[in-house]
């Protein structure tokens, strides 16, 4: 069961609950919180930010997203989830498997036995290990002084091996996007369930008020799953992503009408004031509505983003050594504008990459997508270590999947080149920074590089020990709906103690 007293959450104490109790004299504190921050007044102890405005008997205005307590000492504040949508090639990436040059155009089963019999439905479905082996086109070599071996692809990052945790035995349930992106990000494939991002804000609120806890970046604002990757679900309204579309940096595009150019801050609290009362009126008489709640509460964060969040998105306002490290392309704005947010106090950023669904010209394509986020990746890294950031900062780099050591078999006559298939039986993530153990390799694949056989991963114990870091027992964050407790791993989920420092 739900105990708010466990995670500082607020739990059964809902919004209209606390309005019923304090009545319309909480939009003249929003208000006055507001216009601190902006410059506009001070208070009469000379007060200047939200965080200083006090009700009349004194006691600190409180919000839902205000920081919490976890269940004890966290080793992250924050989390980076670099996710690279439609599976990358664990083989030609981090997970170097020299049997695929040695028995390069053979099919598995003739050199293993029932081979794709006994590799399992998510593994050898729909036909994914019925081409030929097929080797790896890239180089690896050891790289610091852990020696962990990284493909050519990424010769910036590689520079940073002593700070990678690289997961090798990953693995999922199912080998279609669609559910294996909800896997990853909500740990259910079959419902919409909360995504991790919304149970790190549930348990831990934002640092920043005036900002979203949850930030989901990606060019078009969506994904081909649509927004459930970042979905709050059953939680409350406010714990759920804010999806922004980065392919056009100018600030206005990213974050649209974020200022009123016609009514100013005191109008718009007063028309908030009443729709709160309005709503107010209406859940009283409607329990159990949360429809509209999520909809006040996402106007609440509107207004309040019109404070913090043209400066946050602004990245004209990094010095130009900065944006050159990160390069002034598309990947490289988005980890730039990641690093903006936590530095700012953002919970949980998530930063997408499209095109890794390599069914034709896996390697071409790989060249392509490993050289535009080598180097924005690493100096992210730089830069948050640099900040002392990355110690308090998680960063995850990992898609749905990965792809299979063999040729993708399917509709052969219609590809230009040669492509991989889905793999979920084994495939690669990497972690830096957030108390995951650095220069670090946990697991392995077998000798092609199709299914984990040591040490073996699968996605809620991921999730597990990513709360873990961030100072929970994932088996006590949970959240009553419906009848029933639920949590981000359901029944299932270990912490993974080899990969924490």
């Amino acid at each position: 069961m739900h105990d708010a007293s466990l995670c500082g959450c607020p739990g059964s104490h809902s919004r209209r609950r606390f309005l019923r109790r304090a009545g319309l004299g909480i939009g003249s504190l929003g208000l006055l919180a507001l216009l601190q921050e902006a410059g506009l007044v001070v208070a009469a102890d000379g007060a200047t930010s939200a965080d200083d405005a006090t009700s009349t008997d004194g006691a600190t205005f409180a919000s839902p997203l205000d920081a919490r307590a976890p269940h004890f000492a966290a080793r992250a504040k924050h989390v980076i989830h670099i996710f690279p949508e439609g599976g990358p090639s664990q083989v030609d990436t981090f997970d170097p498997k020299p049997a695929l040059a040695k028995y390069h155009g053979r099919s598995v089963d003739d050199v293993l036995k029932n081979y794709t019999k006994d590799a399992g439905e998510a593994a050898s479905g729909m036909g994914r290990l019925s081409g030929k082996l097929q080797r790896s086109a890239f180089q690896f070599a050891q790289h610091g002084r852990a020696g962990i071996e990284i493909s050519e692809l990424f010769p910036k990052l590689a520079a940073h091996a002593d700070d990678l945790c690289v997961v090798r035995s990953m693995s999922t349930n199912t080998s279609v996007h669609e559910p294996a992106q909800l896997m990853m990000n909500t740990g259910a494939f079959a419902a919409v369930r909360p995504s991790l991002g919304a149970w790190s804000v549930y348990g831990l609120g934002s640092e920043n008020r005036n900002l979203p806890g949850f930030v989901s970046l990606s060019p078009g604002g969506t994904t081909s799953s649509g927004d459930k990757q970042w979905t709050g679900a059953f939680l409350p309204a406010w714990c759920q992503g804010t999806a922004v579309p980065t392919r056009d940096p100018q600030v206005a595009k990213m974050i649209e009408h974020v200022r009123s150019g016609t009514t100013s801050l005191r109008e718009q609290r007063r028309q908030l004031d009443l729709l709160n009362a309005l709503h107010d009126d209406f859940a009283a008489r409607h329990p159990g509505a949360a429809l509209l709640e999520g909809r006040t509460a996402a106007f609440e964060t509107a207004f309040r983003m019109q404070i913090e969040a043209a400066e946050a998105f602004d990245l004209n306002r990094e010095p130009t050594h900065i944006r050159a490290a990160y390069g002034e392309t598309e990947q490289g704005r988005q980890l730039l504008l990641a690093r903006r947010l936590v530095e700012r106090g953002v919970r949980f950023v998530q930063v997408y990459h499209n095109g890794w669904d390599t069914h034709d010209l896996n390697d071409e394509r790989h060249r392509e997508l490993a050289a535009a986020c080598d180097g924005p990746l690493a100096a992210l890294l730089t830069d948050l270590k640099q900040r002392d950031l990355l110690k308090e900062t998680l960063v995850l780099w990992g898609g749905e999947f990965g792809r299979t050591p063999t040729s993708d078999n399917n509709d052969v006559a219609k590809k230009k080149g040669i492509g991989r298939d889905h793999n979920a039986g084994g495939f690669t993530v990497w972690m830096a920074g957030g108390g995951v153990k650095p220069g670090y390799v946990h697991g392995a694949t077998d000798d092609f590089g199709a299914l984990a056989v040591v040490d073996r991963l699968d996605v809620h114990d991921l999730h597990a020990t990513i709360l873990h870091l961030l100072g929970f027992d994932h088996t006590r964050l949970t959240y009553r709906y419906a009848g029933r407790d639920f949590r981000l791993t359901d029944v299932f989920g270990n912490v993974v103690r080899d990969i924490l420092a």
